[in-house]
């Protein structure tokens, strides 16, 4: 699929299909934004009166120029980037059985009247909708459209930062869909070794990016006890995937940004087996790296002026007569020893020793991403993930940012009182409290 800007446009391109945007209340703003030629042919149709350019709501109706879909966009006012991502994704839906073509008329459908905005969020969410995994299905997902022309009447002065604009909103979906590429490939295919093979792969096609990985011999040199613990049952040697971006112009004023992510390719809890139901989805374990993966990724491939390492720990929780037994004790990087009473509690041990290892390279702040436990989906549900934060600015510089992209986190305290409970009685910390 393929997206096209064209400028200075009095009409809409030539596709099967033309979408129009429609705002509800006010009946003017209904087609205030429209060509006289599509006003009209609205007008005219009998049941126009019916459509009230609600939320969500669609409304066909056939031109000289083609078939029109009016898209509702609700109440103006309350009109946002979330909006608009919506829109796209509710006409691609409709749309991607019966279009080859598609003719959006981006000014009818402008976030806060900005082309630039809007057309990078079309662009976004115009992929991310299209997005299919069906690499084992023997009757393919089904898109036919070809081609979506973003139509405006904009000056072709503006096509330079436009365009610019619609190519950075397909570098960050693009880079979404690699994370969900990975975080979909089955067990039986995507394990540690497996797994960091692709990060590389595609990583050395980024300007900018560096990448090592280390292995069993590395990190036994490294001493990451708690990472090999949770290892020593598997069929697959443990990978760290270090990953680096600098950018072309670097200062001492350029800020370091390290990335850590849980990559635990499938989660049996180990001896402390989980039940059937819980086991079933745990090749999302690794869901944590290649969310840090993906951003890496997009921030390298729209060169931002930041330097970001990356650090994916990628092993599996496995059981054989080598595994990791309950009541066992192992040392940290750090040199701390931790009892290991729950062989499910694993993604902290992972991420201890890689966190441990991203602290050498002294960022200026390390965010760490990872499913580590079904509490948090208890305490917060499926939309909303869990932020916990040793560092108050950062937490509300990440709040802030989630806001601004309409993604939804929700701060967690982490309080002294609760140190007492990670205490253990024969070694220095326990893995569960």
């Amino acid at each position: 699929m393929k997206l096209q800007l064209d400028l200075a446009m009095t009409g809409p391109s030539k596709a099967n299909y033309i979408v129009v945007g429609a705002f509800s209340k006010d009946e003017k703003a209904v087609t205030s934004s429209w060509t006289k030629d599509l006003k009209d042919a609205f007008n005219g149709h009998a049941l126009s009166a019916d459509f009230t350019g609600a939320a969500g709501s669609n409304f066909s109706f056939d031109t000289e120029a083609g078939r029109i879909v009016a898209l509702g966009l609700g109440d103006k006012k309350a009109y946002n980037d979330e909006s608009l991502r919506n829109t796209v994704a509710t006409m691609i839906k409709a749309l991607k059985a019966k279009a080859t073509s598609i003719s959006l008329m981006m000014d009818t459908m402008l976030v806060k009247g900005n082309l630039e905005t809007s057309v990078s969020l079309v662009a976004e969410s115009a992929m991310l909708t299209a997005y299919s995994f069906d690499n084992y299905l023997t009757k393919k997902d089904t898109n036919k459209i070809k081609t979506i022309f973003l139509n405006s009447k904009a000056k072709k002065t503006a096509a330079r930062k436009a365009t610019a604009a619609m190519e950075q909103g397909l570098q960050i979906a693009e880079s979404v869909n690699v994370a969900r590429d990975f975080v979909n490939e089955p067990p039986n295919v995507l394990n540690s070794v497996s797994y960091a093979k692709m990060v590389e792969k595609d990583a050395k096609k980024i300007k900018g990016v560096k990448v090592k990985s280390l292995g069993l011999a590395d990190l036994k040199k490294e001493k990451m006890g708690m990472f090999l613990s949770v290892n020593a049952g598997s069929n697959f040697e443990p990978r760290l995937v270090h990953l680096t971006y600098t950018p072309s112009k670097v200062t001492k004023n350029t800020k370091h940004i390290a990335f850590v992510g849980k990559g635990l390719t499938f989660d049996t809890g180990g001896y402390s087996l989980k039940p059937g139901g819980s086991m079933m989805n745990m090749k999302f374990d690794m869901a944590g790296s290649a969310t840090v993966y993906g951003a890496f990724r997009a921030i390298a491939m729209l060169g931002l002026n930041v330097k970001v390492s990356c650090f994916l720990g990628m092993t599996d929780n496995a059981v054989n007569e080598k595994a990791t037994m309950p009541d066992s004790i192992v040392t940290a990087r750090n040199g701390k020893t931790v009892e290991i009473l729950n062989t499910d509690a694993e993604g902290r041990l992972v991420l201890g020793d890689v966190l441990s290892y991203a602290s050498d390279f002294e960022p200026d702040c390390i965010i760490d991403a990872a499913t580590l436990t079904g509490a948090c989906l208890i305490a917060l549900g499926t939309e909303v993930a869990g932020l916990m934060s040793n560092d108050d600015k950062l937490a509300d510089k990440l709040l802030k940012s989630a806001k601004n992209t309409n993604e939804k986190l929700w701060q967690l305290p982490i309080i002294d009182e609760w140190r007492k409970d990670m205490k253990s009685n024969i070694a220095d910390l326990k893995n569960i409290g």
